[in-house]
């Protein structure tokens, strides 16, 4: 696993990745909930999407909007498990630990925050690194 600095670093110079960020329902969506409820939602996605050792239809298990933690999940690169090995280098083929969901969950976590502090915005995860 890599650390989250160098990897939000590395997003940054994604322009496919940049191009993930919350506006209108998803940002709505994450005020009204608030990020405590939209974490929990982003943890039951890892588990059921992300977690198994063979996702189903890994590679387009991730919806592109209609959750914050949707667009979150591409903006960081946590989508699928093949986003999981190159970005982060969590290998694909075994179920996911407790410490390989702690950094997924927590990269989800710091872009929300941004992103709702931002008031959304059409680019980046979060250009802070």
């Amino acid at each position: 696993m890599r650390d989250l600095d160098e990897v939000f670093r590395q997003l940054e110079t994604s322009a496919f990745r940049r191009r993930f960020g919350l506006k209108g329902r998803e940002l709505e969506y994450l005020r009204r909930e608030g990020l405590p409820k939209v974490m929990e939602h982003a943890a039951q996605f890892i588990n059921q999407r992300l977690a198994p050792a063979y996702p189903a239809n890994d590679g387009k298990q991730t919806p592109f909007r209609n959750h914050p933690a949707f667009v979150a999940q591409h903006a960081t690169a946590t989508c699928c498990r093949g986003c999981l090995e190159k970005w982060h280098h969590i290998p694909r083929g075994t179920e996911l630990t407790g410490e390989q969901k702690a950094p997924v969950l927590a990269a989800l976590e710091r872009c929300l925050r941004f992103q709702s502090a931002q008031g959304g915005r059409e680019e980046g995860p979060d250009p802070e690194g």
